[in-house]
């Protein structure tokens, strides 16, 4: 062989070992990695009962499919339905009887793998509340409430009698699990979420008002929302015809001019129009920007006096670590939500409470919520007892529990908290005034990343349920399956780097620190 021909076939890689060992580590790794998964134990994945008890299928979710007069569920067609998700045959859920022309929302990702993270079917969650339990029925008195208040700015609910009038219904509720203050739900807990954090400072969390640093331009954050009195889905037979599949017959109508959130229609319209990602990749630009004082102390490039951090425990690598977790979390979902629950949505629950008030059926709804305030209120507002609802379409064509928007939400929250100094107080911040044309200065307890980040996750999860598409507990458990996600990730990732780093460190919603 000539000398030319060597040199060319000469391998000028440098470093600490050669391609062949190379190759044995990674292989390695990645065997380690999958071993750990393999090894843990399978958890539990208990239901609410609601399915087998209720052959009418009144609990469980049936849109899209045929369905009577009452909005019950064609059996066959949910037979039909149930073989498919059984078998998982590509061919029965093409034979899935649809009553109108609007699709299933893709049943089948139940079953997909990935390479990456615990396996979707190797996640455990609580069942969600049941149908006739005084649980849901605190539930679906929240959502009437959130419905009822949706044009109330959030600077006011001190002060107004909806929210005033909310507050004290929903402290009468026997298992109601919203955060409380000496036992009762307060103007200042009122559709917020659980942790601690959620509960100082405005209600939206700043990574939703602040400006976003994006590449050579910078988003301000007012958005296009819909006009007050904008609701969906009172009349009964637009109500059915939605249950049936049919296209709406209306269209949102939209406010001419953008605005900062500062109400649940506008948190509603946010949480209707966003990607997957996109409130976390936003929090991430803004965290980016906030320099190196917020980033976790464990960072390995923080005290270097050489290198900084770009494509391990930099930009690149954090912000690679939000996006690529919200498929993840949303296969951890759909699993949940086709394959173990079937939870029917909220708005299909307003149909029963209707038909059983009004005398066409009877179902075992639980009193505490036929005997509140809220049932009243939205009757007399608005002439029946359907969920008023934010979006012409209602709800999207998956099953309840648990959210998607939960599982992004509590996944990209939890990769920016273990990149993050959770502790450091997020500089000039601010609230929209009550007509969200522009932000005022905020001064009251001072607003950590950790805290503002589980703020930015509720406000997301629970922002659907404002909507009227989900439930309390569809985003509250939602979250922590998202989390858990997160956390898997981060595990199968933590023996990949050369930098010598003790670990990712991070407040889980719980509030029990972990590093990882």
């Amino acid at each position: 062989m000539k000398k030319d021909e060597k040199d060319k076939r000469k391998s000028c890689e440098i470093g600490p070992v050669k391609a062949k060992v190379r190759r044995k580590q990674s292989a390695s790794i990645r065997e380690e990695a999958a071993e750990f998964q393999e090894d843990r134990p399978l958890p539990p994945h208990p239901c609410n009962g609601d399915e087998e008890l209720y052959s009418n299928k009144i609990g469980n979710y049936s849109k899209g499919l045929p369905h009577n007069g009452l909005g019950e569920v064609d059996l066959k067609a949910y037979e039909s339905f149930m073989k498919a998700l059984k078998t998982g045959d590509p061919a029965d859920f093409e034979s899935i009887p649809l009553g109108g022309v609007v699709k299933l929302t893709n049943p089948q990702g139940a079953y997909a793998f990935d390479l990456a993270g615990p396996d979707s079917h190797h996640l455990g969650m609580i069942a969600p509340p049941a149908f006739s339990s005084a649980w849901a029925a605190s539930e679906m008195a929240e959502l009437y409430w959130q419905a009822l208040t949706r044009d109330v700015p959030f600077a006011e609910f001190s002060t107004n009698p909806l929210t005033i009038a909310a507050s004290s219904d929903l402290s009468n509720f026997s298992d109601f699990r919203g955060p409380k203050v000496g036992g009762a739900v307060t103007t200042g807990t009122l559709f917020r979420g659980n942790t601690l954090g959620d509960l100082v400072g405005p209600y939206i969390s700043q990574f939703l008002w602040k400006n976003i640093p994006n590449g050579a331009t910078t988003v301000i954050q007012r958005y296009r929302t819909t006009v007050a009195g904008d609701n969906h889905m009172t009349s009964y037979q637009e109500w059915l015809d939605i249950q049936n599949g049919m296209a709406p017959a209306a269209q949102n109508v939209f406010d001419p001019t953008p605005r900062y959130i500062r109400s649940g229609r506008d948190l509603s319209e946010w949480v209707h129009r966003d990607f997957t990602f996109q409130g976390f990749l936003a929090a991430c630009l803004i965290l980016l920007g906030l320099g190196q004082s917020a980033l976790d102390s464990a960072n390995p490039y923080l005290n270097s006096v050489t290198q900084v951090g770009f494509v391990t425990f930099g930009g690149p690598h954090i912000l690679d670590f939000v996006v690529r977790s919200a498929r993840s979390a949303l296969e951890a979902s759909w699993f949940q939500k086709w394959l173990i629950h079937r939870r029917l949505r909220p708005e299909e629950f307003g149909g029963r409470v209707h038909n059983h008030l009004t005398g066409a059926a009877s179902y075992p709804i639980n009193s505490e919520l036929l005997q509140s305030q809220a049932v009243s209120k939205v009757f007399s507002t608005f002439g029946s007892y359907l969920l008023p609802m934010a979006y012409p379409e209602g709800c999207p064509t998956h099953t309840s529990y648990p959210a998607g928007h939960a599982c992004i939400a509590g996944a990209g929250v939890t990769m920016l908290k273990a990149f993050s100094n959770e502790s450091f107080v997020i500089p000039n911040p601010v609230q929209a005034s009550a007509d969200g044309l522009s932000l005022l200065p905020y001064s009251g307890t001072p607003l950590t990343i950790g805290n503002e980040l589980n703020k930015l996750a509720a406000n997301i999860a629970l922002g659907r349920d404002t909507a009227g598409v989900h439930w309390r507990s569809d985003g509250i458990e939602g979250l922590k399956l998202g989390e858990s996600v997160a956390i898997g990730i981060l595990k199968d990732y933590r023996e990949t780097y050369n930098e010598k780093f003790c670990g990712f460190s991070l407040t889980k919603f719980d509030g029990k620190s972990i590093t990882i």
